[in-house]
Parts: C-alpha cells; sequence; structure tokens
C-alpha cells in the first residue's frame, strides 16, 4: 500500500493561479480562498473537498479509502 500524500497544489480556475498546500488528514476542507483573485473555491458536484476537484492529489481520506469499505469520504 502507497503511503499518504499530504501536499497537493490546488490551482484556481478563474485566474489559474496555483499554490501548493499541506492538506488537513482529520477534515474535509470546502471552502479555499485564491490568494490571487479571491474567488472562493467550493468542490465540484460529487467531490468531497476543494483538493479533490482543484488539487493535483486527492484528499487524504480519498487516498487511504478502503475500498472494501462502502463509506465515502468525510460521509
Amino acid at each position: 500500500m502507497n503511503s499518504v500524500i499530504l501536499e497537493s497544489t490546488l490551482t484556481c480556475p478563474v485566474c489559474g493561479y496555483a499554490k501548493t498546500e499541506t492538506m488537513p488528514t482529520d477534515a474535509c476542507q470546502w471552502f479555499y480562498e485564491c490568494e490571487q483573485c479571491h474567488t472562493v473555491l467550493k468542490p465540484k458536484p460529487g467531490d468531497c473537498c476543494v483538493y479533490c476537484s482543484y488539487g493535483t492529489v486527492p484528499c487524504p481520506p480519498i487516498q487511504a479509502q478502503d475500498k472494501s469499505n462502502g463509506d465515502h469520504c468525510c460521509g
């Protein structure tokens, strides 16, 4: 089993600004404000957090999700 990656680069869909952030391991992040244009990012439909929608790496709960477990991230 691979280890969980804790850093992901978020890219703003409005202005294209990208910043690498450390993801929380104990909660999903539902909002993120772009430092450049101040747009507040929210998860796309079907995604649990902004990292799954706009990041280069999905959030730790999704990375570590046990395929035999029917639970959805943060659910």
